[in-house]
């Protein structure tokens, strides 16, 4: 089973309930945060040596080079609860100023989740967030003007915004991106990213390290951060993953939508025929990380996606038009480079609801 049906499964699957029940345990939430933050985690590096049957040293050089350079990120359990918990995903195209105080607000938000700077009409800024409903989003957007934290609507154009709902996630596969970089290795027979030249070997320990293979738990550094025998720790580690609020650990890339130095391409499509035909190639297709079902106007799906330029995306696209001729219409489409993000950071809206599960115990 792939990360992708496995993680869409197990979120029809988490309850309301079971977060209600494991959320309210301060023990759990307590391991939540350290986890879901990286701390107790480590690359193993011996294992990666074994499986790849290299020496540990060159493994460990590799390791050191992908995470100084930015290719991934450290270790982490992502909290795949996040999607019942705030079952809304909001897409807001704002007018907002370029200052450091908006450009602050917008890193620190636990209900943000990434900030782009666009140029869409009078818009200036995308913003994808994370919310328990359509009323908790409004109350937080009241709120945002009434603490000076964005100039209120007068001084500024009136956002446009979608709502989807993260129960209808049809792909959830954040490391599919890294079939993309094999494949402009083998292009290439080399590829450099953030100044790295990546050679074969690095190129399979990023494979094993975005797909969670070289990820260890450290029971003993968080029996002694916790202050509980580390049975306690592995027991309760094995019983939220099998709930399903986590998934297994995980190097995540820093973008999480694209590999870095990749375009992200967000569309609203309609698609009139074939759909789950189509959407079959979508679930395989690597250049694909997220899909939502959405109903908005005419608009039926919502795509994430990687490419390397625009033209790279134009040939995908072509090759889906032509594959299914007459069976797309309508589509509302970013082009979102490296250097237009202001922030990403799923981790930080997951830990916000811990920080607030436990301020409310």
């Amino acid at each position: 089973m792939t990360l992708q049906a496995h993680s869409t499964s197990k979120l029809r699957s988490v309850s309301q309930e079971t977060i209600a029940d494991m959320l309210n345990d301060k023990l759990n939430l307590l391991l939540l945060k350290n986890i879901c933050s990286g701390n107790g985690l480590d690359v193993n590096l011996s294992y990666l040596a074994r499986h790849l049957r290299r020496h540990r040293n060159s493994i460990r050089e590799r390791v050191r080079n992908l995470l100084s350079h930015r290719i991934v990120d450290r270790p982490v359990f992502p909290f795949f609860g996040l999607f019942v918990e705030y079952p809304l995903l909001v897409a807001a195209y704002a007018d907002l100023p370029d200052s450091e105080k908006v450009n602050e607000w917008l890193m620190k938000d636990k209900n943000v989740f990434a900030a782009f700077r666009v140029r869409e009409g009078e818009y200036n800024t995308i913003l994808f967030e994370f919310h328990k409903s359509v009323w908790h989003y409004h109350i937080w957007r009241d709120n945002l003007v009434r603490e000076n934290k964005i100039p209120g609507r007068g001084e500024r154009a009136p956002s446009t915004v979608y709502y989807f709902s993260n129960q209808l996630i049809e792909k959830y596969d954040p490391a599919a991106g890294m079939a993309l970089i094999e494949e402009e290795f083998e292009k290439e027979n080399k590829i450099k990213i953030n100044g790295y030249d990546l050679d074969k070997l690095a190129l399979r320990v990023l494979r094993n390290l975005v797909n969670g293979q070289g990820i260890k738990l450290n029971e003993n550094y968080l029996s002694k951060e916790l202050g509980i025998h580390r049975r306690t720790i592995a027991k309760r580690v094995s019983k939220l993953m099998a709930s399903g609020l986590i998934l297994d650990p995980v190097c995540r890339f820093p973008s999480f939508f694209v590999p870095p130095n990749f375009l992200l391409v967000f569309s609203m499509v309609e698609i009139k025929g074939s759909r789950e035909q189509i959407m079959e190639d979508i679930a395989q297709d690597p250049h694909v990380t997220l899909a939502y079902r959405i109903s908005e106007g005419r608009f039926n799906t919502l795509l994430f996606e990687s490419h390397l330029s625009i033209e790279d995306y134009l040939i995908w696209e072509k090759r889906y038009t032509d594959r299914y001729p007459g069976c797309f219409g309508s589509a509302k489409i970013n082009y979102l480079s490296p250097r237009m993000t202001i922030s990403i950071d799923q981790q930080k809206v997951s830990l916000g609801i811990m920080e607030d599960r436990l301020a409310a115990l």
